[in-house]
Parts: structure tokens; sequence; C-alpha cells
């Protein structure tokens, strides 16, 4: 650039650009110098001293306040020495005075101003190299040491004096590998010595230490460089230690990824590979067995992408618009043929030759599980409309191979009566493939059995392993035993090994949950429907019940009052029959002479049955009636059409609409009063519930009708007196007597207590305490007393265990007179009153001991006293009975006296006071009958 406006810048200017390749600029003044320098690269800068608005001086001094490398020359025809002196002090590169011809010393000026351009740009590039030298030498990141050519440290940056807490001072002299940085490791300090041994011999040498500290562990790279003079001489050694812990613990995690990343990649199941755009593979992921079946070697003679998934398996345009397409459908083949569905995401990459990433996942077994997860929905509403155990257990044989896509199913429902698995449904195939199936007990010996009693589920690879295998030439390899509750179990299996993978098991046990659900379904909407039978059963027992009970209650009222056995027999049938309960109802009396029943009373619809029906009581199939009467047992007949032919009485029956029959007995403490025998118009119209009441009804009205009889006997004016002979060894008066070897003798005196039968017996022809002592030994004699004594005679008082023939009697109307036995033979005498049935008498006392014969049998006129007898007795108590009764066989009444009261009190365990008030009450109930009831008898005439 020259500047200025003189004649002589122009011509060199002009002279310039003749004679070289340089870019020259004029400008005329400081202003315009600046300017330019500004916006233009100059070597070099040639200045007039005389400008318009400033001096040259002033204008080099700007310049070298903005650089002072630039060369710039200052020349002037108006030199002076301190002009020159000003601009050496200004640092002028050059001061030329220009005197004479200055075209002359144009070659001159140009080649001075070379040299000072070359000296330029050697400082500049110098400087530039010193620069860039501080700047490696300071760099904060790197320890740098400057050595000698013997390894003494000369010098150290800021980064080397900070590993270390000694002074540079102390540094400076020592050999390298003795600092403290590494001297406490003799296997570190011989590599850095090594390191400065092969530098010292010219050769650049490196190496990667370990520096431990107390509290740190660094990894430093360590590099040593020769720095040669210009002769090629070794002048210094250059030592730079990088800390690269950090670089070697992200080399040493990126190992440990890529380790990871690789065993991934070998080990999901998801398969990636990577082709170009004509689909040739460029990456194969070492995994592509796990879905193919194939090695990456074979994936790649097998050809393209398309080859393996298919050509039309996504649009290109597609792809280029959206980068990523995913979850693409799509079916493939392995290695042995069995078809694949994959879930294939596709993207755009570019990796190394790759340009498409195909990510592929095997979903078969999640289609299947799919595909089986709507089967079993559907299964699930198929059990809906099931209404029998049998029928789920068919569904379910039959979508086993659509849910399991299993080869044989069974299903075992448990009897529970039998105590069994029974085989209800079963695959076609099972019998081919396993043979006949049985039932098998549930006694836990057989894989069918263990699973239902320990409820537990039971999966084999192979059935054959399995110790309690029932058959074992079952051709079946795969099986399971799934429990259904408590209803049975479920069986499935194939001929293949290890078919039972976890999605396969899982839909296993869903299949028989789902089964069980719906067996658990039908059994409570059985039990539901069952409940409701039973109710309407029960509501139709008891409204049966409610009509019976009613009945019985009007029957109840009417035997009440009754006072002739004729209106009960005809109550009891008007009653049965009234208001449509019954059709028709009848009482019938056995004849021993035919060996019938005779009608005593009837009601209802009789329609002439009566009559044209024999009524046996000897043979036990005839009509309900006569076989009641001949077992004494109740009859009922539920359907009278059931056996039409076999029983001509059913004809005759059904004939008059009677289509279920009842035949009660009318029986009463061993005696029997007839046979009560109801028809209905309905079947089924009598139930067990009926036929209690019934039973229990017809007690009742035996029982009124003994009572009637009771009451009757006791009006009666005659009686037919009976005497027996009895030879019976456990009669307790025989047993007794022949204990003994006495007479003994009952004369009446019976008294019922809750403690038990009080009876008063005399004895005779022995000793009194050794009766007493004899009865004491007697189980059926609980407790005795003495009431008097006199030598071989006296009276005891006896507690019987057993019930006393003398109250059977009484229970019947009849009264036992008289009961003696001695040791060879026993007789009982009975009053029978005209009311009361011989025959029921000689029964009771038959029933009552092993051997009886009747000695004699006549009608004697009945005592008047004898009404008098029971109105006495009935106001007495049981404890004013048995002191008059205890007094009287002591011989208190006697004149003079057997035993006084004080003793008899004694006896009876009461005080001589209350003894005496109980005797005088008595007295006094027995003068008011006497007197008051039946009047003072007037005395005869004469």
């Amino acid at each position: 650039m020259l500047v200025g406006e003189i004649e002589w810048v122009s011509s060199f200017a002009s002279w310039l650009e003749r004679h070289s390749d340089a870019t020259v600029s004029n400008v005329p003044d400081a202003t315009g110098a600046l300017d330019a320098l500004e916006d233009s690269t100059v070597d070099c800068l040639l200045c007039e001293h005389a400008l318009e608005a400033e001096s040259g001086l002033a204008l080099l001094r700007e310049i070298r306040e903005r650089t002072a490398t630039l060369p710039v020359f200052l020349c002037t025809a108006d030199g002076s020495e301190s002009l020159a002196s000003e601009a050496i002090a200004a640092g002028v590169t050059e001061y030329v005075p220009l005197d004479g011809d200055v075209s002359e010393r144009f070659d001159d000026l140009v080649a001075r101003i070379e040299g000072r351009i070359r000296e330029a740009r050697r400082t500049v590039t110098q400087r530039d190299r010193a620069r860039q030298f501080d700047a490696i030498f300071h760099d904060d990141r790197t320890a740098t040491w400057v050595l000698d050519t013997e390894g003494a440290v000369v010098r150290a940056n800021e980064t080397a004096r900070a590993t270390t807490d000694q002074p540079v001072s102390e540094l400076v002299g020592q050999p390298f590998w003795s600092l403290a940085w590494w001297a406490d490791d003799a296997t570190t300090r011989a590599d850095v010595e090594q390191i400065v041994e092969t530098a010292r011999e010219g050769t650049f040498s490196n190496a990667v230490i370990t520096r431990t500290t107390a509290t740190d562990e660094s990894v430093v790279d360590l590099s040593a460089r020769p720095v040669f003079s210009a002769r090629g001489d070794l002048a210094s050694i250059v030592v730079e230690g990088v800390d690269i812990s950090e670089r070697v613990g992200l080399e040493r995690d990126l190992r440990r990824s890529e380790e990871l990343h690789r065993v991934t990649l070998n080990n999901m199941t998801d398969t990636v590979l990577m082709t170009d755009e004509n689909g040739e593979y460029t990456y194969v992921c070492p995994n592509v067995h796990f879905i193919f079946g194939y090695t990456d070697d074979e994936i790649r003679e097998l050809g393209t992408i398309d080859d393996l998934l298919g050509a039309d398996l996504f649009d290109r345009e597609e792809l280029a618009a959206e980068g990523v397409l995913k979850n693409i459908e799509c079916t493939a083949s392995d290695k042995r043929g069995r078809e694949h569905t994959l879930l294939v995401n596709v993207r755009e990459v570019s990796i190394q030759d790759g340009t498409i990433l195909y990510s592929c996942r095997d979903i078969t077994k999640r289609k299947q599980r799919e595909e089986a997860l709507a089967t079993l929905q559907e299964l699930a509403r198929d059990f809906l409309y099931a209404e029998t155990h049998h029928e789920i257990a068919h569904h379910v044989v039959e979508d086993t191979a659509g849910v399991l896509d299993m080869d044989a199913s069974a299903v075992y429902l448990f009897d529970a009566v039998e105590t069994e698995l029974t085989p209800i449904a079963f695959a076609d195939s099972l019998e081919r493939l396993h043979g006949t199936l049985t039932s098998v007990g549930a006694d836990g010996s057989g894989l069918v059995s263990y699973s239902f009693l320990e409820a537990e589920s039971l999966f084999f690879d192979d059935v054959h392993d399995a110790d309690a295998l029932e058959n074992p030439a079952t051709e079946l390899r795969s099986a399971a035993y799934i429990p259904l509750g408590d209803h049975g179990v479920f069986f499935c299996g194939s001929p293949t090994v290890g078919r039972f993978d976890a999605v396969t098991r899982e839909l296993a046990d869903l299949l028989a949950a789902t089964a069980e659900a719906a067996l658990d379904r039908v059994s409570r909407e059985s039990r539901l429907r069952e409940q409701d039978r039973e109710l309407q059963r029960r509501n139709s027992q008891l409204t049966a019940l409610n009509r019976i009970n009613e009945i019985i209650r009007e029957i109840d009222q009417a035997l009440v009052q009754a006072e002739t056995r004729a209106e009960i027999d005809h109550a009891v049938c008007d009653l049965l029959t009234a208001a449509d309960r019954f059709s028709f109802a009848w009482i019938g009396v056995a004849d021993s002479i035919t060996d019938t029943l005779e009608p005593r009373a009837w009601a209802g619809a009789e329609q002439g049955y009566l009559d044209s029906v024999p009524f046996s009581v000897t043979d036990a199939s005839v009509e309900p009636a006569g076989r009641t009467a001949a077992t004494r047992e109740v009859t009922m007949v539920r359907n009278v059409a059931d056996r039409l032919r076999a029983e001509p009485w059913r004809k005759e029956a059904l004939s008059r609409e009677y289509l279920s029959v009842i035949s009660v007995p009318l029986a009463y403490d061993e005696f029997t009063y007839g046979v009560l025998t109801v028809y209905a118009t309905s079947q089924n119209a009598f139930d067990e519930t009926s036929q209690a009441v019934l039973a229990e009804l017809g007690e009742t009205i035996a029982s009124a009708t003994s009572a009637i009889e009771r009451k009757n006997a006791l009006l009666t004016t005659s009686v037919t007196r009976l005497e027996f002979d009895v030879a019976d060894p456990s009669f307790v008066l025989s047993r007794l007597a022949r204990d003994v070897g006495c007479t003994i003798t009952f004369q009446g005196g019976v008294q019922q207590t809750d403690a038990g039968a009080y009876v008063f017996v005399t004895v005779e022809g022995a000793d009194v305490e050794a009766v007493e002592a004899a009865a004491n030994r007697l189980v059926a004699i609980d407790d005795v007393q003495r009431i008097s004594a006199s030598g071989s005679e006296g009276v005891l008082r006896l507690r019987l265990s057993q019930p006393f023939l003398a109250l059977e009697l009484a229970d019947h109307g009849a009264v036992l007179r008289s009961a003696s036995s001695s040791p060879e033979a026993a007789n009982v005498v009975i009053d029978v009153p005209d009311s009361v049935d011989v025959r029921h008498i000689t029964s009771l006392v038959a029933d009552s001991f092993a051997t009886i014969e009747l000695r004699s049998k006549k009608t004697v006129a009945r005592e008047d006293t004898q009404n008098l007898y029971a109105k006495f007795l009935g106001q007495l108590t049981d404890r004013q009975l048995e002191v008059i009764q205890t007094a009287y066989y002591s011989g208190f009444f006697e004149s003079p006296r057997e035993r006084t009261g004080e003793e008899i009190a004694a006896t009876l365990g009461i005080s001589p006071p209350a003894f005496y008030k109980h005797a005088r009450v008595v007295q006094r109930k027995l003068f008011t009958t006497l007197f008051e009831d039946i009047g003072v008898p007037t005395a005869p005439s004469t």
C-alpha cells in the first residue's frame, strides 16, 4: 500500500505494476490508509512523510498501536536526523531518505521491501508457534514436563505442578521418574523411567500407568517425545501426562454395554434384521434361530428379506413418508415348515450399508391364546344354557381341541353314591390312543383319583415317567389332570412330549376353571330347584297336616263328649268325611268266629263298597283294612291303580274313585278295638306325616274307647270272675314264696307313685324277717318295709320296679281281687265287668305270665260298695292312702291294737302328730262318704 500524493509515489506504483506481481493500492492520506487496512490484507505499507492532514510519522504511530509486525517504510525528500530518530522510536521498519533521481532507487527499494516482508512473515510464524507451544504447554487438561537430555526436569506447566505438593524449585533438576507423583510405586516408577530412556534414545514412547493414592486411583496416558536441534542432536524431552480415568471408565462401561447388548441380542426372542434398499441382508441378529430355526448364515443363503417375510410386507412410499411402520402382522415359516405369526416393525436407518431395519416379534402363542380365549368365551356362553353336568362335560371335550390343540381329552365326574370317578365324556381319538376308559375309585391310587382327592393339578411332559400311571400301554405322552372342584377331573393329553408350555398350562387351567364354574352353577341351580320342590312338597304337607290337625282337634272334642263307643265310632267317621275332607271312612271290628272285619260305623261315599269286598283278617295280602287287622300295623296304599289285576279289591276301589287308602289299628295298651280305614279321591293323599298323625289318632280313639269301657265297668251290676293258675317262675310273688318257702298273698292296696308301685302282701308259714331279707335280694323289688309281724305271719309293703298286674287290669276296667303264691303254684282272681271284653283281659293275663290256665269262670253280682269304694279312694291323697293302709295292715284298728300310732309313725318316717292327723282326715272323709253322700240307712222294720 502506497500512501501519499507526491509524484514519486505514483511513479513507484506504476513501476511496481510493470516489474512485479504485487497487488498495489494507493491511498492519498492517513485516513484512507487506516480504512484500507481494516478491509484488506496488506503485506507492506510505504508512506510519504508529508501528507495532507497529518504526517506520515503520526500514521506510523497509529499503525503500531494496532500491529507490531506489519513492515512500514517512511520515505521523504526532506528528511533529517531528528525525523529519522523519531521514526525509529515510533517503530518504523525502514526510514528511506529520497534525494536525487528517485526512480533509480526503485530496484533497491523493492529488494529492501521484499526482505522486510520475509522477515515479518518469519516473525509472525515464530510468534504463532510460540503461542501454540504456550497453549499446548499450559493445557489445563495435560500435565507437561520439559526434561533435559539426562531426563531431569527443566520446566513444568501449571497442571503438572498441581499434581504434587513440592514447589517448582524442588522439581527442577530431579530425574523425572523420581518425582513424588509415582515414587511410591516401584512398578510405576520403572515404567516411567523406561519411557524417558526410550525418548533419550530418540524414539517416541508412551505407556498407560495407574497412579494410586490413599484416597484415589487414576489412570494416566504418559508419553515422552524427543526434541532435536537444527543439527539433529537431542535438545530436550517433552513428557505429557493425560488423566484418562474417565475415558477408561467410559470405555469399560462401553465394553460392558456392548457385552450386554450382545448378550441381549443373542437371547431376546425378538429378531432384528437389517437390509439395504435391495433387500440384501447387511445384519442378521444372532438369535434369529429363536423364531425361524435358521442360523444367520442360513438366513443369508435363503435370499432377500422378501423370501423370508414376503414381498408385500409394507409400502415403500408410506415408509418414506412416515420413517417407521409399526405392528405389521404377517406369517412366516420356520426351518421345520411350521407357520408363525409375526409382529414386524420397519424403520429407516443409516447404519453402515443398512438402510432398513426389521424388528420381528413372534406372537404365535399370543395369537393362539387369543383364539383360545375366544373359543373359551364361546364355550362359556354355551355353558350358560347347559342344564346338566353331562352336557357341560360334552361341551368341554368338544372344545378342548380348539382351546388347547390337544389330541385327546375326557371329563370324569364324581359319583358320591358309588364313591368313584366315571368318564362321562371323552374324545373319539382317546380310545385309540389310550384305550377304553373305565371308572376309577376315589382312593388316590391313580393319577385321576389323586388329582381329585388332593385338589392338585398334574402336568406331565411325559406321563410315562409318572409312578401311578394307570395304563402303561398308553400312546399319550404329554398329559394333564386338573380337578374340577368337588365335581370331578378334566384330563387332556397328546402323543407328543412336552406340549404343556406356560401358555398351554394357563389355557388348560382357564378351561377347567370355566367348566368348574359352570358345574357349580348347575349344581347350585339344581339345589335351588330341589329346594323349591322340597318347599312346595313341605307346603303341601303342611297344608295337608293342617287339615288333618283340624280334623284331629274336632275328633278330640267329639271323643271328650262321647258317652258310648258307638258315638265315638260314628263321630270319627263323620268328621273324617265332612266338607269333602276324605271320600269314605269306616271302622270295623274283627269277628273271631268268621275271621273277618265287621263294619261298626262308616260315613261318606260308601257306594256299596263294604258289601262287595271281603275283609279277611287271616290274609295279609287282601284289602288294607284286613291287612291292618291281621298285622296290627298301619297299611298305606298311595296309588290304588298299581297292581290292579293282582288284587281284586283295587278294581272295586278304583271304580268308586278311591285312588289312595290308609288303614290304622285302633290299639291301646296291647288291646285292639278295631281298624279305621280312610279312602281319598287323589293319589298320594297320604304321606309319612299323615300316616304318623292318623296312627296317633288310632291310639287316641282306642284310649277313648278304653276309657268308656272303664266308665261303663263302674256302672255295671254284675262281673265275670276269672280264676287262673299261674306257672311263671319270674312272677315276683312266686319267686319270693319259692325262695323262702312260704305263702305270699296280695289282697289289694296298690298305690302308684312317682317312686314306683306299692303293694301290701301277707306272709304265712315263714319268719317275716327271712321274707324281708329275700325280698331285698330281688331286683324286681326296690324297697321292703315291714308293717307287722307275729311269729310266722306278718304284713310287708313292697315297692316294685316293674308294672304290677293290678294296675294294668285297672287301666282296662278289670279288678285284681286276689293273688296268692306258694312254693308250688300261684293263683290269681280277676273281676271283669260285663262292659269289658273278657277276651281282652284273658289276653292281657296271658301276655303277663309265661303259662296260665283258666280254672273257673263265673258271673257274680257286683257289690254296690264298689262305687262307694272308688268314690272314697278318689278323695284321698297318695300320702293319706299310704298312711291309712299302713295303719290298717299294721293292726292299728284291732282291739286291742297290735301296733301303736307312734310305732307306725316311725315306720313311715313321720312324727306321731302327723300320723294321727292323717288318720283323722281319712276317717272324716270316710264318714262323709257314708253319711252325707249315701245317707244313713233306716233300721229294718220288725
